[in-house]
């Protein structure tokens, strides 16, 4: 099955997020206020990480100015917002917090390269390994961020899912036209955002994180037609 490795990564996160919760429910509001900041401080680091991956710099900045004005012009942060407050209405949990999980949740888990390769390792025929590791890094992480969180982390396997199966079967189809030198770019790109959130997680700022996240699509766009007519960038 071509999401072998999609579908045990989402496992992977619900049950991390089960036990999590399970802590979570059981902890003092102290500790969950420091594991929620050091949730925010391991954000900051590996968007640092990440982001100094990419060599491409004009094509990033020109990414991220394109993806905010794509994002802010469908409203994307309202969009979520309001979809993520009924679900949370419904289940009758707080919807701030529920809402900053999943994003928090989601973003962590789908940012990194290792995502975007796993699924051309998965798409293009190959025994999904990348994935497999990914959800046990995934699972852990997942006990963590529940703990601090909230139920929202447990939701965030929903666009995980859509997200992880998309790129997999994209890569099925396109899966040449993804050399390494366009993964790192878009990675860098993700660190970018990894590093918004992390702002965000520690009160530092108020950014729009959903609305950047079409940034992502551009970098690979911009990344493909710099890679396909040697334009320096």
């Amino acid at each position: 099955m071509i999401i072998t490795g999609t579908i045990v990564n989402v496992l992977a996160v619900l049950a991390g997020s089960a036990l999590g919760l399970l802590f979570h429910a059981r902890l003092p509001q102290r500790f969950v206020d420091i594991l929620f900041q050091a949730i925010g401080l391991f954000t900051l680091a590996l968007g640092i990480k990440m982001a100094l991956g990419g060599q491409m710099w004009m094509l990033i900045v020109l990414s991220l100015i394109a993806g905010a004005l794509f994002g802010e012009l469908l409203k994307l942060e309202v969009f979520f917002d309001g979809l993520a407050s009924r679900l949370a209405k419904r289940l009758r949990i707080g919807s701030a917090r529920f809402n900053e999980g999943l994003l928090t949740a989601f973003l962590l888990y789908c940012m990194g390269s290792m995502t975007v390769l796993g699924a051309i390792e998965e798409g293009m025929g190959g025994k999904p390994d990348l994935y497999y590791l990914k959800s046990v890094m995934d699972g852990i992480s997942s006990v963590a961020l529940a703990s601090g969180l909230g139920i929202g982390v447990m939701f965030s396997a929903v666009p995980l899912f859509v997200y992880q199966a998309g790129l997999t079967l994209l890569a099925f189809w396109f899966g040449t036209f993804f050399p390494e030198s366009l993964i790192a770019e878009v990675s860098a790109v993700g660190g970018i955002l990894l590093i918004g959130l992390g702002l965000n997680i520690l009160k530092i700022a108020q950014i729009k994180m959903l609305n950047l996240l079409p940034a992502l699509a551009f970098a690979a766009l911009f990344g493909w037609l710099a890679l396909e007519f040697g334009w320096a960038m």
